[in-house]
């Protein structure tokens, strides 16, 4: 995915501007970039760095005193090395931008076609934020550049473009990610996450709705394009990939995720002796369900920080598999002759998730439940960079759908993600299988605990997530469970 952070100032930025970005480390963890303005020099800095096998913090505190300027942005990316820097008859202008572009190489090739030159490559990839810059340019104003990015683009982006008396910041068209505006006294700031505020000293001034463009001074906010009425934010926003303090609409991610465990809690009637949370983002549903089934919260599992703080996963999946078994460390005095239930976000793949199991169990747990924040994920997303769920067949949910409506045998039915067949199960059985507590769905969850040897496993109910989340069903973006959107991949 990704998170950008940006800050305008009547005094210096650049060291605000630098632990912002750093908030949004979580997001990602590919490259980091910043751009600030100086009016005094009158030009503008830029840094990009590899976060691969390193931290923002670590690869940036050496290039500050480089930096100088009272306004700039920076971002955290899964994808592009951004930000990037512009010259057009707009002015000069840096951009960084959050999203998925799913028409990259259509966009890539009627620019071409037009006279364009494409002169940025991510791993020799056309890199997108240079497409949405080039998108930008072709208007007369920023704005009605940024709306051919609306109207050209497929899937999302949202942005922040720094120029040199301003950074305007626009919310992708559809919502799917946050704009949240932060205020103090001589400054205003823009960032993907709220919680990078409260150190920082800024109040939540504003959330930017789908499709706004606003446009920010030390001293002010300026709307610049009203907000659409329609808006499909992911959900995966509060399960998943918030930070604990973040705020989305008005509802803090911790108070979410402690809604739906309580809720799940108070619903469920299996007989446990404690509830703990599979760290980070399962910690939050634990005490809700702790507090919900009256039952003891305890840590039977520890997150192992000082090597291994990253939120997201090297991209080969051999390396993902050893990264998540170091830094989850299991407690033998907690586990040992209890019934242990265990909340977590998602089931993706259920392969580290049924070694997890094995190791608990050997350890002396003597049942192990799992109780999970979401749905069943039967359908991978096309409209933000959730990246574990990018490719179908890695979906354990849908392989065992295709495995329950083909019958195959148990050799195929445990075959690897890598190694399944290709799936291709109609769309109205997908359907019947997504609906909570129907006969499908039962078989499916009944399957899905018997392959990774839980005692019993259940995920949230939908209905759950949504009144957690606090907003309308047609505002929320649920396409990952249900299949559905109520609107085109637009």
């Amino acid at each position: 995915m990704g998170g950008f952070f940006g800050t305008i100032q009547n005094k210096r930025c650049v060291e605000e501007l630098f632990y912002g970005v750093d908030y949004q480390s979580h997001l990602g963890t590919k490259r980091g970039g910043i751009a600030t303005y100086s009016v005094e020099t009158g030009g503008f800095k830029r840094s990009i760095h590899n976060l691969q096998n390193t931290y923002f913090r670590t690869r940036f505190e050496d290039d500050l005193p480089k930096f100088f300027g009272e306004k700039g942005i920076g971002v955290i990316s899964d994808t592009d090395a951004q930000p990037l820097l512009m010259n057009s008859h707009l002015g000069r202008f840096a951009i960084v931008t959050v999203g998925k572009v799913n028409n990259m190489e259509e966009i890539a090739e009627e620019l071409l076609n037009s006279g364009n030159v494409l002169t940025e490559f991510s791993s020799g990839r056309i890199n997108p934020t240079e497409l949405i810059g080039q998108l930008i340019i072709k208007g007369k104003t920023f704005v009605e550049g940024i709306e051919n990015v609306y109207k050209t683009v497929k899937g999302s982006c949202s942005m922040l473009i720094l120029t040199d008396t301003e950074i305007i910041a626009a919310r992708d068209f559809w919502g799917r990610t946050p704009i949240i505006i932060g205020k103090k006294e001589g400054a205003m700031a823009a960032t993907s996450e709220s919680s990078a505020f409260p150190n920082l000293g800024y109040e939540i001034e504003y959330f930017v709705g789908p499709g706004e463009i606003v446009r920010l001074t030390a001293d002010n906010m300026e709307v610049l394009r009203k907000a659409e009425e329609n808006m499909q934010i992911c959900s995966f926003l509060w399960i998943y990939y918030g930070f604990p303090t973040s705020i989305y609409e008005g509802k803090n991610v911790e108070e979410m995720r402690y809604t739906t465990g309580f809720v799940m809690g108070q619903e469920d009637d299996t007989e446990v002796d404690n509830a703990g949370g599979i760290p980070d983002s399962g910690l939050g549903m634990a005490t809700g369900y702790a507090a919900g089934h009256k039952v003891p919260y305890q840590r039977c599992i520890s997150k192992y920080t000082p090597t291994w703080p990253r939120s997201f996963m090297p991209a080969n999946q051999e390396m993902r598999n050893l990264v998540a078994k170091m830094k989850l460390i299991p407690n033998k005095a907690m586990l040992e002759g209890k019934r242990c239930l265990f909340c977590d976000d998602s089931i993706v793949r259920g392969t580290q998730l049924r070694e997890n199991t094995k190791a608990l169990k050997e350890l002396g747990a003597r049942e192990v439940h799992m109780r999970i924040a979401c749905p069943p994920l039967i359908w991978s997303c096309p409209f933000v960079n959730f990246s574990a769920s990018k490719n179908i067949l890695e979906l354990i949910a849908r392989r065992v759908i295709k495995d329950l409506e083909t019958n195959s045998d148990r050799a195929t039915m445990l075959a690897d993600a890598e190694t399944a067949q290709d799936i291709d199960v109609p769309e109205e059985t997908l359907k019947k299988y997504a609906k909570t507590d129907s006969p499908e769905y039962n078989r499916m969850v009944n399957e899905i605990a018997k392959r990774l040897n839980i005692d019993s496993l259940k995920f949230s109910k939908l209905e759950t997530i949504i009144s957690a989340i606090g907003l309308p069903k047609c505002k929320v973006c649920t396409h990952c469970f249900d299949g559905s959107s109520s609107y085109t991949l637009q």
